[in-house]
């Protein structure tokens, strides 16, 4: 595995110790969902291949799919020219990202009603 170690150091963490994690499909590039991580989950995820975040409601960590079934399968993490921000490619597995079952976190525009 490579040294990930200056990479991390990279990473700014928010006064409450997170950054946002953008979840994109890799195949189609769509944007499915946003969540938390801090460094724990970070390094959980580069080293596991799975998402893992922040639970900031419940105060813990949770491996994305463990209880749905809908897994993500990390095939790459970059992040931003800030380093505040990261951005996940995953192939996503089961029925979808979003809690209700959908594809996507994003499935609801302005002006289209709820």
């Amino acid at each position: 595995m490579v040294d990930q170690a200056a990479d991390l150091s990279d990473i700014r963490f928010a006064g409450d110790g997170l950054v946002v994690a953008v979840v994109q499909e890799v195949a189609t590039r769509d944007v499915l969902m946003v969540a938390y991580m801090d460094d724990e989950a970070l390094r959980r995820t580069l080293e596991s291949g799975r998402t893992w975040f922040w639970s900031r409601s419940r105060g813990e960590y949770w491996c994305k799919g463990e209880t749905s079934g809908d897994r993500q399968w990390v095939r790459r993490v970059s992040y931003d020219c800030d380093g505040d921000a990261v951005l996940v490619e995953v192939e996503q597995d089961g029925r979808g990202a979003c809690h209700t079952g959908a594809p996507t976190c994003f499935f609801r525009s302005f002006g289209e009603g709820g």
